[in-house]
């Protein structure tokens, strides 16, 4: 983190980083497990960590650089998660005089009334205790945001690569491609963060007016800085799908047109239709169709679109229904998975069958497409500690990497392209990357499967995964079959008794006829022997 943004921080930052760094090993265990819970104050007899042997002499030495607070006079907001309720009644049995039947919250209460001030109110409960909190609590949030490049994640986070499970893909980390450019940048992202962390307030507290005021607001206050706009269109989406609810359609349909994240246009058009404006509505699932941003988009708009054209008095196109190549399968019980008992019965007529659902084609995506997914894109990398990329299954992940993938694309058409596939195998085993779960899988499947599926089929496949990477890595049928000549094998989509198709698995299925892939569903029902 210091490497890439150590021009970025402030003095109070850089100092918490020297005096943490200052430490013994222990005093930065406790700092880290502090900080790292919730908090902000612990009693000091509730702490016990077995890789803090000395916990007095680390405690000590936080206090002395200015690492912890030592309290003196909490409140009693403070101090009440703080202790039990017998420990309060021991401490104030006498003055409260309620049943012994109380609850805590009615004993906070009596103890309330007797007005004590802070320091006589922490005196009577904890006495000679010592209670701590961690200082630079919102430095670690600055250092986190910068190590992570989101808000999501912390210090929890961190659990395998230090013990050497988890092997990460050397890519490029340098200042160039850091997420965040300037302070003014980082500052913003963390003030949109604030936003968005009052608009949960505002939803929590079902505060439509307040709402309204936030989203007049946030048609003022838009980004200077590229890492904020995702955040603040997720937030206009948010804001604008509350006031849906509070019946504020003009306000909501205004926060919809100016953001480009999905699902904004769906709901735009819906805003639109509830408003009494299907011509708008129908407008705006025409530019959907014309250019979707991903699939749910696709999907939500050829269901509003014949609705919208019958309300315009339009010839609508009627319901879609798939048919899709179906094979009923009786087989004998079995206490395995209906997959797997499948793939057993379908062994006598393919020379081998593989239980692959969504591991190998995803793995043949990220062996495929490796070197541009691991590829130095400004904010793409944050950390040393990265399985994909920050922005792998955002929209603009293609857009992105226009020019890597079409020359990629390029080199996979006229090349070996199971040459090609194999020799990343070899290259890159056992990195981290989430396309690539490499205990499902081994060479031998990877290559049996390349010698059968057409080059011009992965290819396919492949970009329809990259028009949404985030949808597409998941529905792919669960079984597939191999024969010993190249081209010949079929995918099988595996169902039980009450089993039914998800969408995902539907849109493949699709797919697969559009493209001419064999693929088929197997309804499995058992025998009653």
């Amino acid at each position: 983190m210091e490497a890439l943004y150590a021009d970025l921080l402030s003095e109070d930052e850089q100092g918490l980083i020297d005096s943490w760094r200052f430490c013994s090993p222990p005093a930065q265990c406790l700092y880290v497990r502090l900080v790292s819970r919730a908090g902000p104050w612990f009693r000091v007899d509730r702490l016990d960590y077995p890789e803090i042997p000395d916990l007095p002499e680390a405690l000590a030495e936080l206090l002395e650089k200015g690492l912890l607070a030592r309290a003196d006079a909490l409140d009693m907001d403070a101090l009440g998660p703080l202790f039990t309720l017998p420990e309060w009644r021991r401490a104030f049995a006498d003055e409260t005089a309620l049943p012994a039947s109380a609850n805590k919250s009615a004993l906070l209460e009596a103890v309330s009334a007797l007005d004590l001030g802070d320091g006589e109110l922490q005196r009577r409960l904890a006495g000679s205790q010592t209670i701590v909190a961690p200082c630079g609590a919102e430095a670690v949030e600055v250092l986190q945001l910068l190590f992570f490049g989101n808000r999501r994640q912390g210090l929890t986070d961190f659990v395998l690569s230090d013990l050497g499970v988890a092997r990460y893909y050397p890519y490029a980390l340098d200042r160039q491609q850091r997420l965040f450019a300037s302070r003014a940048a980082l500052d913003e992202y963390r003030h949109f963060g604030l936003l968005a962390d009052a608009a949960w307030l505002l939803r929590e507290a079902g505060d439509g007016e307040g709402l309204a005021g936030l989203g007049e607001l946030l048609l003022e206050d838009w980004p200077r800085h590229s890492p904020s706009q995702r955040r603040y269109w997720r937030l206009l989406n948010r804001v604008a799908r509350e006031l849906e609810r509070h019946g504020l359609l003009p306000l909501a349909a205004t926060l919809y047109r100016h953001s480009q994240l999905h699902p904004a246009r769906e709901r735009l058009a819906r805003t639109l239709e509830l408003s009494g404006d299907p011509a708008g509505a129908l407008a705006e699932c025409e530019v959907m169709l014309a250019s979707p941003w991903n699939e749910a988009e696709l999907d939500a708009v050829r269901r509003m679109r014949p609705r919208l054209l019958r309300q315009l008095g339009r010839p609508a196109p009627p319901a879609r229904r798939d048919r899709f190549d179906t094979r009923d399968m009786l087989l004998p019980p079995c206490g395995e998975r209906v997959e797997l008992a499948a793939a057993r019965a379908l062994e006598a007529e393919w020379a081998e069958v593989h239980y692959v659902e969504n591991q190998l084609l995803n793995g043949l995506f990220g062996l495929a497409f490796w070197d541009v997914i691991f590829a130095p894109v400004a904010g793409a990398f944050h950390n040393a500690f990265q399985a994909v990329p920050a922005d792998m299954y955002e929209p603009d992940f293609r857009e992105r990497r226009r020019e890597l993938l079409a020359r990629r694309l390029e080199e996979l058409r006229s090349g070996d392209l199971r040459a090609q596939l194999l020799a990343t195998w070899d290259r890159c085993e056992g990195y981290q990357c989430r396309w690539v779960a490499w205990r499902y899988l081994s060479r031998d499947l990877l290559a049996r499967s390349l010698d059968c599926l057409p080059p011009r089929v992965l290819l396919a496949i492949w970009e329809r995964q990259l028009f949404d990477p985030a949808e597409n890595r998941r529905g792919f049928p669960d079984l597939l079959a191999l024969d010993e000549r190249p081209g010949e094998y079929r995918f099988y989509e595996v169902k039980g008794p009450g089993d039914q198709l998800q969408d995902s698995q539907r849109r493949w299925l699709r797919f697969f006829a559009r493209e001419g892939i064999p693929a088929q569903v197997l309804r499995v029902s058992w025998s009653d022997d």
